[in-house]
């Protein structure tokens, strides 16, 4: 770990906790409390097929605080499978994505959390793993989910070992793990371009 990351991670005198800017998380709770249309977001993702089994989804703003918000950058995210699926390995396959995005939610709500509480945390990371069997996915079988039946998440967190249990209860305001454990209403169209 760099010294700019340990820096980050720790408590400063300019208000940051785990490399959170306190006083903007402050202002945006306090501001939501006061006016919670002010909390209504829509995320978006635009994707396109690059042929085979690889394609891409860009993202470059969303809608949140009653305004269209546009990111300081176009952020591009490609998918593929591995060969053995037919692909070209020329990205994470689909899952892979959502286990990433499982990996990033889960640590960012918990170092936000962490940091309004009090909790330092020094290091932390993550290993994921989940199960999917392919004939669901294939068609072989109706019998067989399509999707992972399971996922196995294992942190290692550098703090006081004291806030373990406290840490392992601030995972539960993750968006994704709530949308996955709790489920969500998808509406798909399909239309001729």
């Amino acid at each position: 770990m760099t010294d700019q990351m340990a820096k980050q991670l720790q408590t400063t005198n300019d208000g940051i906790v785990n490399g959170i800017h306190m006083e903007t998380l402050q202002g945006t709770v306090t501001a939501i409390a006061q006016d919670p249309e002010l909390g209504a977001c829509k995320f978006r993702a635009r994707n396109t097929w690059m042929g085979g089994a690889h394609n891409c989804t860009t993202v470059t703003g969303f809608y949140g605080a009653k305004q269209e918000i546009a990111h300081k950058q176009k952020f591009v995210l490609h998918a593929d499978e591995p060969a053995i699926l037919a692909g070209n390995d020329d990205g994470a396959n689909p899952v892979e994505h959502l286990l990433n995005a499982l990996a990033s939610c889960v640590t960012t709500s918990m170092v936000a959390h962490a940091a309004v509480r009090g909790i330092e945390i020094k290091e932390i990371e993550s290993e994921l793993e989940g199960d999917i069997d392919l004939r669901g996915f294939l068609g072989l079988s109706d019998d067989v989910p399509k999707g992972f039946t399971n996922i196995r998440v294992n942190f290692k967190v550098k703090a006081d070992v004291d806030n373990m249990e406290r840490l392992k209860r601030l995972t539960t305001f993750s968006p994704v793990l709530n949308t996955l454990t709790q489920g969500v209403k998808v509406d798909i169209q399909v239309e001729v371009k």
